[in-house]
C-alpha cells in the first residue's frame, strides 16, 4: 500500500495560482503513475493531470492544459500540481492517487488507482 499526503489547498482569488503537494510513502515500488483528480460538491471525481515515475510522462485531463503542470521529485517521492490562472470553476476538494499502470488510456480513470490520498480543498472566489 502506498500512503499519500496532499498539503497546498487553500482560498485564492480568480487568477491566482496555488501549487499543491503529494507525498508518497510506503510500499512506492509498487506505483507506476502518480495522478491528481478533483471532487466538486455534487459532482464525479474529474481527472486532472497524471506523471508517470519511470519517464516522466504527462498526461492533462481537458480543464486543465495551458494552465496547470505536473511534475515530480523522485528523491522526494513528492508530485505537484502547479495551478495557474485559477477560476472559481476549478474549486473541488484535489485528491493524488498512486496507479500500478502507466497506460495513459487507464490512468485517466479513477478506477485505477490503488490508493488515495485524504485530498485538499481548494477555493477560487470571484
Amino acid at each position: 500500500q502506498v500512503q499519500l499526503v496532499e498539503s497546498g489547498g487553500g482560498v485564492v482569488q480568480a487568477g491566482g495560482s496555488l501549487r499543491l503537494s503529494c507525498a508518497a510513502s510506503g510500499r512506492t515500488v509498487s506505483s507506476a503513475s502518480m495522478g491528481w483528480f478533483r471532487q466538486a460538491q455534487g459532482k464525479e471525481r474529474e481527472f486532472v493531470a497524471a506523471i508517470t515515475w519511470d519517464r516522466g510522462f504527462r498526461f492533462y485531463g481537458d480543464t486543465a492544459k495551458g494552465r496547470f503542470a505536473i511534475t515530480k521529485d523522485d528523491t522526494k517521492k513528492i508530485v505537484y500540481l502547479q495551478m495557474n490562472s485559477l477560476s472559481p470553476e476549478d474549486t473541488a476538494v484535489y485528491f493524488c492517487g498512486s496507479a500500478t499502470t502507466s497506460s495513459e488510456r487507464a490512468i485517466r480513470l479513477a478506477t485505477k488507482y490503488a490508493d488515495w490520498g485524504q485530498g485538499t480543498q481548494v477555493t477560487v472566489s470571484s
